[in-house]
């Protein structure tokens, strides 16, 4: 069976990007960096929203606002266009721009629980908040990992991760700091029915 990793990178209270600021808010570092281009590789699950930020950017034409792609971010994303990528979206048309994507227009949970059967290798969502929520709540979850960036943005965090989350319990099977001041957490989730005292089934 194939391995499903959700695969964050946050601040500390818990946000996925914030307005104005610049990707990974401006404190990737070498180490980080080296690691990210050691990572095997994925097949990426995604959404449509994250799926037109991210060809929006991979194409050269970011969205009004955004900050312009810096050196490191363009090797990244070169990576990320020639890896293979699944979009789940009832709204997006083929063709699609973005190399090496496949647009599912079914329901995504059940089309990650028939890939997890078939074929080798690992799934990874990236960014797409909603949908790794509804994979994790499905159990199809089989690695929860977080990097969390040394920055609150109380005032202009987007993209509450946590919300609308199940009670999930969390065994560390990992944990690294990059930089001095980066953070990686990993673990193995299992979705409880309620908190401690409560009959919980995995």
């Amino acid at each position: 069976m194939r391995e499903l990793l959700v695969d964050f990178g946050i601040t500390l209270d818990g946000y996925a990007s914030g307005d104005g600021w610049p990707s990974w808010w401006g404190l990737e570092g070498p180490e980080y960096l080296a690691w990210l281009a050691e990572q095997p590789p994925v097949t990426y699950l995604i959404g449509a929203n994250t799926y037109r930020l991210m060809s929006s950017f991979a194409s050269g034409e970011p969205p009004e606002g955004a900050a312009a792609v810096e050196a490191e971010e363009e090797a990244n994303l070169d990576e990320l266009t020639r890896a293979p990528k699944v979009v789940f979206s009832a709204t997006l048309e083929e063709p699609l721009a973005w190399a090496n994507t496949t647009l599912v227009r079914g329901d995504a949970v059940e089309a990650v629980r028939a890939m997890k059967q078939e074929g080798s290798g690992i799934l990874s969502t990236l960014g797409s908040v909603s949908l790794a929520r509804s994979l994790l709540k499905a159990g199809l979850v089989d690695r929860f990992r977080v990097v969390i960036f040394p920055v609150i943005t109380g005032a202009t965090g987007a993209e509450r991760i946590y919300d609308g989350y199940p009670d999930v319990a969390l065994e560390m099977v990992a944990s690294r700091t990059f930089d001095g001041r980066i953070q990686l957490l990993e673990y193995l989730p299992r979705v409880l029915s309620g908190p401690p005292g409560v009959t919980n089934t995995p």
